[in-house]
């Protein structure tokens, strides 16, 4: 599904905005794209691979023919629950064996799964819920102390358009995922080139966008990051971040794992205390994390017994690692470092094994794929002198050309010739590879989720106690990432202290790496000469003030 680079973008009827068509053959003709979808992958491997472990997931080990057979199965339920192609289907699940038996049990129907994380609440999950149209939701019933469904029965008064909700574990009110079986039977394939799955964006506005990707993009992105991961059948990959990520779930992850015969483990979480248990029991080669996990890990390996000398590669991404910490980790933790950065909207960039340790140290990755076309531009849209900083602007085979419907966004978020406008600074070294120097838009990286600072100020500034305020990434003490830090000019003589401003905004269904870390009160917010808030300045006045 193409269309005339002479014609604007239009969205399908599916909110896809397609490739010119041209541009699609060339992605065809080069081999990037090879027409199959994801539903037909796992198909394929479970003949190549049939009884390798393919998923391990606390006692569940299923092989290749065994997820094949269960997404069968489960397909034919949700088929016989009236779910099928072009249908979006809302999914909250934690890093576990149903996670990967539904999403290919979608891909075999054609219907669509939204991936959201487990850390939304009911301000994402309505939101996301809405602008998909999903007609079903699926969640845990429980999962870090946290009672899924009656967030579901919040998001009911919220979507009419969901019919079901399905849950792993104990239902309540609502249908069992387990029960959701039937004898297989033949779909329809969907076209490789149209909707396969939405992810959520970082958050760069006031609300969470949603990334569309097609089967042909997104088997791209897996098969060639596990090539430029050096994955083969030997490798164990230890998915502990959540697999709805795009890190985890396809750069390499558990699909760039699937294409190659290895073995995916899902860990509960990325503490130390799971994963190193996890490394040690399956011998695993490759994990990802997101660098203020890394300090964490350093320091547990210290004391912690367990074995890890099976590790060998542990990637980087989802916010700047230092380089000093990239350096120490070969020596700490007795594997590579790999340093990642990329984008659930596409463009992926990975240092590469035969990469020297400075450059691993210094840079952030080049380029995936030699079809992804890079503009380093001014603030006027004009390209820089090579090596000097400016914004990204990215296209390529597995990079969108437009949001979800989001016609707004979409104007302001790419070029008229297609380009991406990633908001991301960068300057790029004459061996190709890019230095991530910060953001044009006002986000805040904080354990390797992107906040949008937009959004916690439209929540903070609901407050009864706060009159304005502002958002601002402060460093983290742990010397990777950023902490929030809400700055409120307060009604009266005192604003909310950080405990009350944080319950305040956990019970507006606020996700909870959305909280501010710190609350510091101000007289006056500074502003520049246009009569915007001066963030430079309050971050000047962060680091020389003890407010709280």
């Amino acid at each position: 599904m193409t269309q005339d680079a002479s014609t604007p973008p239009t969205p399908l009827p599916s909110g896809l905005t397609p490739w010119p068509r041209e541009t699609a053959a060339r992605y065809v003709a080069a081999g990037h794209w090879d027409g199959r979808t994801l539903g037909g992958l796992l198909r394929h491997w479970a003949q190549e691979y049939a009884d390798r472990t393919a998923v391990v997931a606390g006692s569940e080990r299923l092989s290749y023919r065994q997820l094949d057979e269960r997404a069968d199965r489960m397909a034919s339920g949700l088929a016989d629950l009236g779910i099928g192609a072009g249908d979006r289907v809302l999914v909250q699940l934690p890093n576990d064996a149903a996670f990967a038996v539904l999403f290919f049990a979608l891909a075999r129907l054609g219907a669509v799964p939204a991936l959201t994380l487990p850390a939304h609440r009911i301000t994402e999950i309505g939101h996301l819920a809405r602008l998909s149209g999903a007609v079903a939701y699926v969640i845990a019933d429980e999962y870090g102390a946290f009672d899924y469904r009656t967030l579901a029965a919040a998001v009911l008064e919220q979507a009419p358009e969901l019919r079901h909700v399905l849950v792993a574990g104990d239902p309540g009110p609502y249908t069992a995922l387990a029960k959701v079986d039937a004898e297989p039977r033949s779909f329809p394939d969907p076209d490789p080139a149209d909707l396969a799955l939405l992810l959520v964006s970082g958050g760069t506005t006031g609300v969470p966008k949603l990334i569309p990707r097609t089967h042909n993009d997104y088997g791209f992105n897996a098969r060639a990051s596990a090539a430029a991961c050096d994955l083969d059948q030997g490798t164990v990959y230890l998915a502990c971040l959540p697999i709805a990520h795009n890190f985890p779930l396809a750069c390499p992850g558990m699909l760039g794992t699937l294409s190659v015969g290895g073995k995916v483990v899902l860990a509960p979480s990325p503490a130390p205390g799971d994963a190193f248990r996890l490394i040690e029991s399956e011998r695993v080669t490759h994990t990802a994390l997101v660098p203020p996990l890394i300090p964490l890990w350093i320091d547990a390996a210290e004391w912690d017994p367990a074995d890890l000398s099976s590790l060998r590669v542990l990637q980087a991404g989802g916010s700047k690692l230092s380089a000093d910490l990239a350096r120490t980790v070969p020596d700490t933790l007795g594997c590579a470092v790999q340093q990642v950065f990329g984008m659930a909207e596409g463009l992926l960039n990975y240092t590469r094994s035969a990469d020297d340790a400075d450059l691993v140290a210094v840079s952030q990755g080049r380029p995936l794929s030699e079809d992804d076309e890079l503009r380093i531009v001014d603030g006027d849209g004009q390209e820089v002198p090579p090596g000097e900083v400016g914004e990204l602007l990215v296209r390529g085979p597995y990079t969108l050309r437009g949001y979800y419907r989001a016609p707004e966004v979409n104007a302001v978020s790419f070029t008229r010739d297609g380009f991406y406008c990633s908001g991301d600074l960068v300057r790029q070294l004459p061996s190709g590879h890019l230095v991530v120097e910060g953001r044009v838009k006002d986000t805040i990286d904080r354990n390797g989720e992107t906040v949008s600072a937009e959004e916690v100020e439209a929540h903070v500034a609901a407050h009864p106690q706060v009159r304005r305020c502002a958002a601002v990434g402060i460093p983290d003490p742990g010397g990777e990432g950023e902490r929030i830090c809400a700055v409120v000019v307060p009604v009266g003589a005192a604003g909310p202290t950080v405990q009350e401003l944080r319950g305040f905004l956990l019970q507006r269904g606020v996700a909870s790496f959305k909280l501010p870390d710190r609350v510091s009160t101000v007289a006056e917010l500074p502003l520049t000469a246009i009569g915007k808030i001066d963030k430079r300045a309050l971050r000047t006045l962060l680091t020389t003030s003890d407010q709280t």
